[in-house]
């Protein structure tokens, strides 16, 4: 009744009219539909034809790619339900599905860009190329590392030969140590003979015919190949000799792979120890597996100047400020910062003390061994005394090698190669920050078989330990275990273009065939079986020596 006085009261409204509307509509669905147009019903038709044929196309073109990423998905995460139930903290176990690769490749049908715009099949000899190529590298021990693999493709990119490159002499570690102090010199120009020719030095008669001094230039961090190609090949071209000095970061990530199986031929292969340094850095090893049969390794940066340079407090109190402010004067474009919004944005290392607790909360047990790797440790045993009593069986290179050490003493890099090589060896690496070592040492074991490496989720950790005082261990250990998922070393965290490529090296990772991961008998890196296939693999990529230490 309420809704017809309504309408009685609506102006220009009535009931009756309300009625007429109502019987035109009936009238009108009454009234036959008109024919619906075939022509329109065909061009409907040919429309979605058109989409799925167009989608089709997409799909069918890109099957290779659609097809790796659906076997990847389902190594990772179908294969005997891994991703199910707590993860294995002494080793991954998508490993096995996962192996180095890095051959050169023998086909002609490459895409490369170097110097005389076609693909080389052999590297072209010293007196053939553009000219030498001397490389100044900057940095300590591991920084020289990047340095150097990348000046070997550089020198493949520009069809130079390579001379032996130069360490840095004057960085904080103050090493007077050459190149042949640390690497063997015969083994690094043999192994890349069939891609560089590197020599010890430029001729002295080549440099005496010269006119002028070699030229000296700089290149900017992370440059392309193209840089190369069209800013230093004609200096190299025009003067013959040319040096590249403070070559650290110099070459981009994203290059050919081809380009980047050289990169972790020279890095992974090629650049090995010397004598002294690889027996005794060996020695520790057996050492510490004498006393366990898996060890973990920690890679402590927590030197004055690092932490000067960080701006970040670790509650040392005043004394702690006064000291490491008067170490940060040292870098005049270095302005204050708030430490606790550094800490919290995950821009400070943890202490050891907090690599500890990481480690206990993710579930190492106290009676496991560890080794420490570092170099003078800021606040000296105080500091290291809270990882000391969560981890009893706390090893050095001091303590095990004893008088063994001594000749290695006054050299900080060959002291940094002693630990590189206890850490590489190590069931479970462990870093306190993302540094050179840690980038370095982290991108070789996955491309050894992905061996469990831990780095802390920095932006989460920072934060947490900040507020660790006010929630119980258990609530701790779950957030740490929540937090490190994705930084535990699993073959899933690398992905291309993520990160340097010195710590991601994802195109020389290949996949295994699952028939060899099912057989178990030669597939699967964790038995004897396996890491015999893998040595035997190993030696099939290293060509033999003879005549070529001969001739080099």
């Amino acid at each position: 009744m309420s809704d017809k006085l309504a309408l009685l009261q609506h102006p220009g409204g009535s009931l009756l009219s309300h009625k007429h509307e109502c019987c035109k509509w009936r009238s009108s669905a009454a009234q036959p539909r008109k024919p619906i147009s075939w022509s329109l019903i065909c061009g409907l038709m040919l429309f979605c034809l058109g989409m799925i044929s167009l989608f089709t196309g997409h799909v069918a073109s890109d099957l290779e790619w659609y097809s790796q990423r659906l076997m990847k998905r389902r190594s990772y995460f179908k294969l005997e339900g891994i991703n199910k139930g707590p993860i294995d903290i002494w080793q991954s176990d998508y490993a096995k599905y996962f192996y180095g690769c890095s051959k050169r490749s023998l086909s002609p049908n490459q895409s490369l860009k170097f110097a005389d715009s076609s693909f080389m099949p052999v590297a072209i000899r010293a007196r053939s190329s553009n000219g030498y190529l001397l490389i100044a590298a900057s940095g300590g021990l591991n920084q020289q590392r990047t340095g150097i693999s990348d000046a070997v493709v550089v020198a493949r990119i520009l069809n130079a030969t390579l001379v032996i490159p130069e360490l840095d002499h004057r960085s904080y570690w103050k090493d007077d140590s050459d190149f042949a102090n640390i690497f063997d010199v015969n083994w690094f120009i043999s192994y890349l003979a069939k891609d560089v020719t590197i020599v010890r030095r430029v001729p002295d008669k080549f440099m005496r015919s010269m006119d002028k001094p070699p030229y000296t230039m700089r290149v900017p961090r992370k440059s392309p190949p193209e840089y190369y190609l069209d800013q230093v090949l004609p200096i190299l071209q025009r003067r013959s000799v040319l040096q590249l000095t403070k070559f650290d970061y110099r070459l981009a990530n994203n290059i050919d792979d081809e380009l980047q199986k050289l990169r972790c031929r020279a890095n992974y292969h090629a650049l090995r120890f010397t004598k002294p340094i690889q027996e005794l850095g060996q020695k520790l090893v057996t050492r510490m597996r004498a006393m366990a049969n898996r060890f973990i390794a920690v890679h402590l940066r927590f030197e004055p100047d690092m932490l000067a340079f960080s701006g970040c407090y670790f509650g040392g109190g005043d004394k702690e400020r006064n000291e490491l402010g008067e170490i940060r004067k040292r870098w005049e474009t270095l302005t204050d910062v708030d430490a606790d919004e550094e800490r919290r944005r995950g821009r400070c290392p943890l202490t050891p003390h907090e690599v500890g607790l990481m480690l206990r909360a993710l579930g190492f047990a106290n009676d496991s061994y560890i080794y420490v790797a570092s170099g003078e440790i800021y606040g000296g045993e105080e500091t290291l005394r809270p990882l000391r009593d969560l981890f009893p069986n706390f090893y050095t290179k001091e303590m095990l090698a004893n008088e063994d050490l001594k000749p290695f003493l006054p050299f900080s890099s060959r002291l940094a190669a002693i630990d590189y090589i206890v850490c590489d060896e190590s069931d479970v690496f462990v870093t306190n920050n993302n540094g050179n070592m840690a980038k370095i040492l982290a991108g070789r074991r996955r491309y050894m078989g992905h061996k469990r490496t831990i780095r802390p989720n920095a932006k989460r950790f920072g934060p947490l330990m900040m507020e660790r005082d006010e929630m119980d261990w258990d609530t701790f250990a779950r957030k740490v275990k929540a937090f490190q998922k994705g930084f535990m070393g699993e073959p899933d965290e690398m992905r291309p273009g993520r990160g340097e490529f010195h710590e991601y090296p994802y195109s020389c990772i290949c996949e295994r065939p699952l028939s060899d991961v099912v057989d178990n008998k030669r597939g699967d890196p964790r038995s004897e079986q396996g890491n015999q296939g893998l040595r035997e693999r190993r030696k099939e990529e290293e060509p033999a020596l003879g005549a070529k230490e001969n001739e080099a």
